[in-house]
């Protein structure tokens, strides 16, 4: 068995945006505006969350789960990119069990953020489907169950991947063309036969990433007919206003995973894979605090209560 003793690489180099030095410093501020502003934007919608007992029901309890793991899968990725940007490419090193820990929870964070998307989808389908059964089905301690198979499920789809990698032999080139270590780029590097961990990528990718869409869709297409049954325009309006924010937040998370993974490594292009990257693993993580704030009433009102408290003292 080849493991990490046998391996020849000890470290690699992250070459992040190096095809566009020119603009270094300024990549590096507008990704540290972006860390900030995703980091602040989730943690206050955490608070948010905690602090108004109108918002203390499943719903926002999966939010909260979601901003927390917005907020890890941020820092897994863009400190390590910001530090590369003010750095000379061969100084750009990371250690061969640093870029295995960092793949090993970024699979956790980006696998557990579908499973929560899974789960807010059925949230909703109880919600609006079977309102009567919602408290039963869908209560605190439910929704915890839910939350620790989402986690239990991620942790052992990291610890697959990980553990196959481990078992590759790196004995070639030792540049990442890639902001963080991900699963394709080091199957690019690797001198071993990497055909089990494409292949485990595209089927356990079944579990990983359909069947969470699957549920979602599935979920989606009963709330459409229960709408449809709604004699009152501006009732189908109101409720299907109600899954507008899950619905940007799911496009914007399983569209980049899908084109990323579920295709031949050999399909493989530096330049797409980073910009889609870009979208679920930094963009995202942003972005998802602004559409839940923005749609959702409930929030504002706690955002308006929140803010006035601090304001009067």
């Amino acid at each position: 068995m080849e493991n990490l003793n046998s391996s020849m690489v000890t470290e690699f180099i992250l070459l992040t945006f190096d095809d566009l030095h020119h603009y270094q410093l300024g990549l590096f501020i507008v990704f540290l505006f972006i860390l900030i502003i995703a980091i602040m934007g989730n943690l206050t919608f955490i608070i948010l969350i905690f602090y108004d007992p109108q918002l203390q029901v499943p719903m926002y309890f999966f939010l909260a789960n979601l901003s927390i793991t917005d907020i890890c899968l941020s820092l897994v990725t863009v400190p390590q990119m910001l530090k590369n940007f003010l750095l000379e490419v061969n100084k750009r090193v990371i250690s061969f069990d640093g870029c295995m820990a960092q793949m090993y929870f970024y699979f956790i964070f980006a696998s557990v953020e579908g499973f929560f998307l899974a789960v807010m989808g059925y949230d909703r389908y109880v919600a609006i489907c079977c309102p009567l059964h919602y408290m039963m089905v869908m209560n605190i301690k439910q929704s915890v169950k839910f939350v620790a198979i989402c986690w239990a499920l991620s942790t052992a789809n990291a610890i697959l991947h990980t553990s196959l990698t481990l078992r590759l032999s790196f004995c070639k080139d030792n540049q990442i063309n890639h902001y963080f270590c991900d699963a394709v780029p080091l199957y690019k590097l690797s001198c071993s036969d990497t055909t089990i961990n494409e292949l485990v990528i595209f089927t356990e990718g079944s579990i990983d990433v359909i069947c969470p869409f699957l549920l979602i869709l599935v979920s989606y297409v009963c709330i459409i007919f229960t709408i449809l049954k709604i004699r009152s325009a501006a009732a189908r309006r109101k409720v299907f206003s109600t899954c507008f924010s899950h619905l940007t937040v799911v496009t914007f998370y399983f569209g980049p995973i899908m084109f990323m993974y579920f295709r031949p490594t050999s399909s493989y292009s530096l330049t797409k894979d980073r910009i889609v990257s870009v979208m679920y693993t930094i963009l995202s993580p942003m972005i998802n605090p602004f559409i839940y704030t923005l749609r959702n009433k409930d929030v504002q009102k706690a955002s308006q209560k929140f803010f006035a408290r601090i304001r009067h003292g």
